[in-house]
């Protein structure tokens, strides 16, 4: 399975509506001159410098795995402190909203050619558009999902894709009895026609929702199709090919490990043995 992470090209974004600051465009003091290189890279950024506001320097070689994991987490923190009006934020207080050091967060945000100012801190609007940029968020990314069954709809209904940069393009299933249905702004329509909307909405993600046993099927035909980026809620492992990527949601395993730590608190609370080391 492979994984780039580098910028992607700048574009248009989407609006974000009833949300301040608003990530569709950036904000005064954004960057006035961009070049992309190949594969998305991006060669040159300058930002206005007034009022002391230093220029944009971009990481030459790319941004790592790791950074992009958290970057999701950083911007989550940034809404917050914007719809809170926080105009500026230091690097410790927003690591603390982040839940890592602020090292880290510096680190990582150097990545995208953000350093902040000393004794200030980051622009929180600018920032937020930085961050979402990086994550390709200032585009309407179309996506197919495939299952209408409960998870299905509880994606499809789930409004908080439109305000990230993704668009329920379509719902597939192949129960002929839910074809027709309208799910939240889509209406469903049988598996058969995969390939053909994939084509015609230049679907770029595909979210698997069915049972373990349809999973690989369905994944491959997506490939198929030209789609090389997946999220799997089944529980299982998928195989693909170097070039596509896939991220798995198992809510089973995350209530396990919960599970784990909820028996270990207990243990202590009640000064048994830790039952995990007690099997060992």
């Amino acid at each position: 399975m492979s994984s780039v992470a580098e910028l992607p090209t700048p574009a248009e974004e989407p609006s974000r509506p009833g949300r301040e600051p608003a990530v569709g465009k950036p904000p005064a003091k954004a960057p006035t001159a961009v070049e992309v290189g190949v594969g998305g890279r991006l060669r040159r950024a300058e930002r206005d410098e007034q009022d002391g506001q230093p220029a944009e320097r971009p990481y030459p070689g790319g941004i790592p795995d790791a950074t992009v994991a958290r970057l999701p987490v950083y911007l989550r923190a940034l809404y917050t402190l914007a719809d809170r009006g926080v105009s500026t934020v230091a690097s410790d207080e927003l690591a603390t909203a982040a839940g890592v050091n602020s090292a880290k967060l510096r680190k990582d945000l150097s990545h995208l050619g953000s350093y902040g100012i000393r004794g200030v801190g980051y622009d929180v609007e600018y920032l937020v558009y930085q961050v979402s940029r990086a994550l390709g968020l200032n585009q309407n990314w179309p996506v197919v999902i495939v299952g209408a069954g409960n998870l299905g709809h509880a994606l499809a209904n789930y409004g908080g894709f439109v305000s990230r940069g993704f668009r329920i393009a379509a719902m597939l299933d192949s129960d002929q009895s839910m074809v027709g249905h309208r799910v939240g702004s889509v209406t469903v329509r049988h598996v058969s026609e995969l390939e053909e909307i994939v084509a015609s909405s230049g679907i770029a993600i595909g979210v698997i929702a069915v049972p373990a046993a349809a999973a690989q099927a369905v994944c491959d035909r997506l490939v198929a199709a030209g789609v090389t980026s997946i999220l799997n809620f089944a529980p299982v492992v998928l195989t693909v090919a170097d070039g596509v990527d896939v991220r798995k949601v198992d809510l089973s395993i995350e209530l396990q490990i919960l599970a784990f730590h909820a028996q270990r608190r207990s243990a202590e609370r009640f000064g048994q043995a830790d039952p995990a080391a007690a099997g060992a």
